[in-house]
């Protein structure tokens, strides 16, 4: 694929009061214990104005091996969601082991012709990355319904809770730039610079993963971008191993700046300033790099640590490591424009009017 053919950025349409989000197995089952999670995750989606509905396969107890269902059974209700003009965004319940199943059988005519945010990460870092290489969407690597919604942020204090819902309700409404990301203490310049381009990313291993297919990204939609990652799980030698592929496939050489989460259960890593032989997770990224004088963000909230702060694929950033900043320049979604159609979707004015 040349540059020339590169999709272009394929933004959804705003959600407004009383649009339908459902909540959908596009990985992992949901095991009874976690019902009251998924509970309190619905009552925020209906707090900040959205009607809520479960997809037919998420239910407790429903399982095959470590999924919700076959493959081709989460893709068939998937492309369903995508086709139904009621639904105007999905939330992934929970991440898990299965995308790579089914990237092939997703109705890709049906994603550009009703663009829909779609939400959540780790497993599901699978369908932005696919889904932005192969029509542009902006994906919304951001919180998980069950684990995120109504996990990390009931256990955040009040005040991050009521800040994260400001910000995700801004971003799946507002067809403005949303500007800087609250920045907290914990976050760390590990190598000084300014720059700005497109986010790309997603759980690390995931990146790797999807490289190694035919629905791989085109190289080139590496080029000046913002990649920003996070790890959960395994050894501090496998994130080593995972950024090779990153730099052995030539990603590393065509960024412009990177962004960095807090890592979360990775065996191996030290602590900064320990006297012990072990490399924090900074001296792992800056070792890998080598002499590629980028700009790194490093223990950015986002990824398996939670509570998350939303990294909107395709969306062009602005990148300042030594002041700690992250900003979003651009607006996730594009501004009402549409008349209703007599289905209860939308028309569009213009051809191309999807692409913004």
């Amino acid at each position: 694929m040349t540059g020339s053919a590169l999709p272009q950025l394929l933004r959804p349409r705003a959600l407004r009061p009383g649009d339908l989000i459902v909540i959908a197995s596009l990985s992992g089952p949901l095991h009874a214990a976690y019902e009251p999670d998924l509970e309190q995750a619905v009552v925020v989606l209906e707090r900040m104005g959205f009607r809520v509905r479960r997809a037919p396969l998420l239910e407790a107890g429903r399982h095959r091996w470590w999924s919700a269902a076959r493959p081709t059974e989460i893709a068939e209700e998937f492309n369903g969601l995508l086709r139904d003009p009621e639904v105007r965004a999905i939330i992934a319940h929970d991440g898990g082991q299965t995308a790579l199943g089914y990237l092939d059988l997703i109705d890709f005519e049906a994603i550009t012709a009703d663009p829909k945010p779609i939400l959540g990460y780790s497993d599901i870092s699978l369908l932005h990355l696919v889904l932005y290489a192969r029509t542009g969407l902006v994906g919304f690597h951001a919180d998980l319904a069950t684990r995120g919604l109504g996990g990390y942020w009931q256990a955040a204090p009040a005040a991050r809770r009521a800040e994260l819902e400001k910000l995700y309700s801004r971003l799946l409404t507002d067809g403005e730039a949303i500007g800087p990301l609250p920045a907290t203490p914990s976050w760390e310049c590990w190598r000084a610079g300014r720059t700005e381009g497109r986010l790309i990313g997603g759980v690390i291993n995931r990146i790797a993963l999807v490289q190694a297919t035919p629905l791989a990204l085109p190289l080139e939609r590496f080029d000046g971008a913002v990649l920003f990652w996070e790890e959960a799980g395994g050894q501090a030698s496998y994130v080593w191993s995972y950024l090779q592929v990153l730099r052995h496939s030539g990603i590393l050489d065509r960024i412009s700046g990177m962004v960095v989460g807090v890592p979360d259960a990775i065996d191996g890593l030290g602590a900064p300033g320990a006297p012990d032989a072990s490399p924090t997770l900074a001296e792992i990224v800056l070792d890998v790099l080598g002499d590629r004088d980028i700009p790194v963000l490093g223990n950015v909230e986002f990824g398996h640590a939670g509570p998350n702060l939303p990294m909107p694929v395709g969306i062009r950033v602005g990148l300042d490591a030594r002041q700690r900043t992250l900003s979003l320049l651009e607006p996730a979604v594009r501004p009402h424009t549409n008349t209703q159609s007599p289905t209860g979707g939308t028309t569009c004015g213009s051809a191309d009017c999807p692409r913004r």
